[in-house]
């Protein structure tokens, strides 16, 4: 291993322990866990004192862990929400009803999913002292949404944005304009200190801050006709669990 890769490796340790520490002056529990096959983030979030907790995009596979990890630390499950309707992965949001009872599955209203809640612009997800406002970020999907902690410290974008980069426009509703606007009008509206935490990194980058994404991100600085042109050349290949994935998910991933 180089030398840069161990700095990298330290540095993102260090990042993650911040956050970590400043979630818990807050009486936030705050858990980032990845599942490596679709390099999936999933983020557990809960109140130190009620224990009621929030896991945001769950993927199947690593169901058990995330349900064990609940359990080691005396939560209790209120919500698996999901912040589209993935073409990579199967959620987890299944296996963790059944896993964890009481747990209720959540995804926005115009994803065209099944779910225990729907919810759409505005609501909130409340646990505890805590609570999610629900941002509409279509653009990579129709029923994309943003997860924003009510004190605005952090935000769970999904594939809307990513660490400098964004969800693909090519399939299952995408569109480059309506993603555009998405972006800069529902997230970058957020204080620049804001976390933004991405449901997918492929480079090993686990968080990133509104202010570096609107100085560095080298799509969406760029004006909305480069962006759309960018975006429409991606020549991307098919995601490999698309087939199984999206009918999958459409049922809170539960197959028949």
């Amino acid at each position: 291993m180089g030398s840069v890769t161990i700095i990298n490796k330290l540095l993102l340790g260090g990042v993650r322990r911040y956050c970590a520490m400043a979630a818990a002056g807050k009486g936030l529990i705050f858990r980032q866990l990845f599942e490596p096959v679709s390099c999936t983030y999933t983020y557990l979030l809960a109140d130190e004192s009620s224990k009621e907790a929030v896991l945001i995009d769950p993927v199947l596979e690593t169901a058990n862990r995330d349900a064990k990890l609940i359990k080691d630390l005396g939560l209790k499950m209120v919500y698996a929400a999901n912040t589209h309707c993935h073409a990579d992965h199967i959620t987890g949001t299944g296996a963790l009803k059944k896993l964890l009872p009481g747990c209720r599955s959540v995804i926005s209203k115009d994803s065209g999913a099944i779910a225990d809640l729907h919810i759409q612009e505005g609501d909130l997800l409340k646990f505890g002292n805590f609570s999610l406002e629900a941002r509409s970020t279509p653009g990579h999907t129709d029923g994309c949404l943003t997860y924003v902690l009510n004190d605005k410290s952090m935000a769970f974008t999904g594939d809307a944005l990513l660490i400098r980069g964004c969800g693909r426009t090519d399939f299952q509703q995408g569109c480059p304009n309506t993603l555009y606007n998405s972006v800069h009008s529902k997230i970058f509206s957020l204080p620049e200190s804001c976390f933004l935490y991405p449901a997918h990194d492929y480079t090993g980058q686990t968080v990133t801050t509104v202010g570096e994404e609107k100085r560095l991100n080298p799509r969406l600085t760029k004006n909305e006709a480069e962006f759309v042109k960018i975006m429409n050349n991606l020549n991307l290949p098919r995601p490999a669990q698309i087939d199984i994935a999206v009918p999958a998910n459409l049922k809170c991933g539960i197959q028949e």
